[in-house]
């Protein structure tokens, strides 16, 4: 017994210490990825991605709004939000202040499940138990959220195509609703992608290995997702513990490959559900993907 105690005391300590840091450090260290992705044919310009997702923005977030605005300075051409980008019926004017310098890049944008319903608290076990409670909170009014940014010219590409020039490169996308609220229908966008625009691009919250399948078979070469969290809690140089979609944890967040043609680049997210701000070998990050020539 005399020598289990300090063991015991000295566990107990180390996780009070590793989630004192999760909880008040490394949940605010807000960080840039950037990956090459080959998917343009040769002697097409680099087009530069701005990938956000998971804003999670309440109205005490003056931190995070300020470390999302500075993010214009990379000057993207593109600025893609792939979802959860609200927790509060009142953080419409404080998304609309974070994302206002990036208004000025052309953009889209897809809804995330916690756009649709408020946070409850949660256990984290939670995400362990393969069956878990249909409960919801207070519905959000993703509507008024997302004809706010549209009014500002992102594209809504909610069960819908669109195209648009980026640094004069015709980039042609299809989004889904979301999935993990099994709102994604993709026969309402399903076909070949368009063989006349220089990139296609597939836009979906969670990255359910069905959808991302159905975009690869259509022809898209990029899929952009979120809502994993990078799994939030990760092992330290390991993989993700928790995924909360049907992805596995090695690639729960950053650039993988999905077949030949494909690619597709999983959000770790900006923020967290409210009532469980930690993160844990997992950095809050936005990401420049810079889509370079094949080879």
């Amino acid at each position: 017994m005399s020598r289990l105690l300090p063991l015991a005391l000295g566990t107990v300590g180390l996780g009070a210490a590793a989630m004192g840091y999760g909880a008040l450090y490394e949940v605010n260290a807000y960080t840039l990825r950037r990956f090459d992705v080959p998917v343009l044919d040769r002697g097409t310009p680099p087009v530069r991605i701005l990938h956000v997702s998971d804003l999670h923005l309440t109205p005490d977030q003056d931190r995070k709004v300020q470390w999302i605005r500075g993010l214009a300075a990379l000057r993207p051409d593109l600025v893609v939000n792939t979802g959860d980008t609200f927790s509060s019926a009142a953080a419409i004017p404080v998304v609309m202040r974070a994302l206002e310098p990036l208004f000025g890049f052309p953009g889209a944008f897809v809804p995330g499940n916690a756009d649709y319903f408020a946070p409850r608290p949660k256990s984290p076990t939670r995400y362990f138990r393969p069956k878990r409670d249909g409960r919801y909170g207070a519905p959000l009014p993703w509507d008024e959220m997302a004809a706010a940014m549209a009014g500002e010219g992102w594209l809504d590409l909610t069960h819908t195509h669109g195209h648009l020039t980026a640094a004069d490169v015709p980039i042609a996308l299809a989004g889904l609703d979301d999935p993990h609220l099994r709102r994604a229908d993709y026969t309402k966008i399903a076909g070949p992608a368009d063989p006349a625009a220089a990139v296609r691009i597939g836009v979906l919250h969670s990255p359910e290995p069905s959808l991302l399948g159905s975009f690869a078979a259509d022809g898209y070469d990029l899929a952009l997702a979120g809502h994993t969290h990078g799994g939030q809690v990760r092992i330290p140089f390991g993989p993700a513990l928790a995924t909360n979609c049907g992805i596995d944890g090695r690639r729960a967040r950053w650039l993988h490959r999905w077949d030949d043609h494909m690619y597709f680049h999983v959000s770790a997210g900006l923020g967290t559900n409210p009532y469980l701000p930690i993160r844990f070998a997992c950095r809050p990050e936005a990401t420049l993907l810079t889509l370079v020539p094949r080879g």
